[in-house]
């Protein structure tokens, strides 16, 4: 995952009063901690944030953050919505470091149409969404990628099916389904139609 370039400065408003005040004025609280310093209070541009966090599908964005002309390599984690409005109110940042191994939770995204689905007329049912993984910075993906295109009707892919991205380590648990083609309720209720029609045959043979 490439990093992304992001402002901040120290923030000194820390009580409740001072936090409102930022946000009136546009700005978001947020804290960094990790590496060898001390957790320390920062303050975000809130329009900057915002289209910082709508620019990927990642949950975890790996950023290079500038405070004080200095920059410090960091994942923006812990992202604090208003309930209704849907506004940033808050932020958490972990500063790591290029060679740190470092473990994330990613996205799941399905690619191509399965087999199943185009010819057999079958469901894709997508189970999991997300999965763990462990990299370093620079090998961290936005989102770990499933080509589904193989799957066939009743076939279902596994988290120890998923080829990872070369320098990733997926964990977990490999037989955790990841998703499956179902068969539609159309093909279903055929099926239960014919096997009635044909026990219906069944029985007038047998009388």
């Amino acid at each position: 995952m490439k990093s992304l370039p992001l402002a901040a400065n120290p923030r000194s408003l820390v009580k409740s009063s001072g936090v409102k005040k930022l946000r009136r004025e546009g700005r978001v609280p947020a804290i960094i901690y990790g590496g060898k310093t001390e957790p320390e209070n920062l303050e975000i541009n809130a329009k900057e944030l915002t289209n910082l966090i709508n620019s990927t599908v990642a949950e975890n964005i790996l950023v290079e953050l500038s405070v004080d002309g200095k920059n410090r390599l960091a994942l923006l984690q812990d992202v604090q919505h208003h309930p209704l409005k849907g506004d940033v109110l808050h932020v958490d940042l972990h500063q790591i470091a290029e060679d740190e191994v470092i473990e994330v939770t990613v996205p799941i995204q399905t690619v191509g149409e399965a087999v199943g689905v185009k010819v057999g007329g079958g469901l894709l049912e997508h189970v999991l969404h997300k999965v763990r993984v462990r990299s370093l910075p620079k090998d961290l993906p936005e989102s770990i990628q499933v080509d589904v295109s193989p799957l066939q009707t009743g076939q279902t892919l596994h988290v120890g099916d998923i080829v990872a991205p070369e320098g990733v380590t997926i964990l977990g648990d490999k037989n955790i389904p990841v998703c499956s083609i179902a068969k539609s309720r159309a093909s279903r209720s055929e099926e239960l139609a014919a096997a009635k029609t044909e026990g219906e045959k069944g029985e007038k043979s047998g009388s």
